[in-house]
């Protein structure tokens, strides 16, 4: 079981992210986009973009992708000042499910209120052919593991937090 203090270590974790991308770009998203695999060439159309390497922001975990570059790109996009990361970890990679989420908890410190998150997903439906954009409105975790597990910290959000 996860001890409070731990809890509160995550949150300092995240602080001192944060507080590592801040001193590093002057916009404060409002939106978090993290970009699956394929997608990386949107971060061309942001304006006045700042790059913050993961490798410069502590406690971030580092992708073994090759395809995912591992940067967080922060500007403009349709006037909307975004973060982007472009690149992400899995579980697969030998991550946690609580590192697999830490970004996401940086992205909130970040001021990120909406999260868009896409990825390359295989499907099985026929009359859906590659490329073809869908929205998941829920799903079932069948990870066998839970980011959520342990002691809730109320400073960083529900327990059960709203997934629609």
């Amino acid at each position: 079981m996860v001890s409070t203090k731990t809890m509160s270590e995550l949150k300092t974790r995240i602080l001192e992210a944060a507080t590592a991308v801040r001193a590093k770009a002057t916009l404060r998203p409002e939106v978090g986009v993290i970009l699956g695999t394929g997608l990386g060439d949107l971060t061309q159309a942001l304006e006045g973009t700042t790059v913050v390497p993961y490798a410069g922001i502590p406690h971030f975990p580092q992708s073994t992708v090759e395809s995912h570059a591992g940067e967080l790109h922060i500007g403009k996009l349709a006037g909307r000042a975004v973060a982007v990361m472009k690149g992400r970890v899995h579980f697969y990679e030998g991550y946690t499910m609580q590192q697999v989420s830490f970004p996401v908890r940086v992205l909130r410190e970040l001021g990120c209120r909406t999260l868009i998150i896409t990825n390359a997903g295989g499907g099985m439906n026929p009359d859906m052919p590659a490329g073809t954009i869908v929205v998941t409105t829920d799903h079932i975790n069948l990870m066998g593991d839970n980011p959520l597990i342990g002691a809730n910290d109320d400073e960083l959000g529900p327990r059960f937090p709203d997934m629609s």
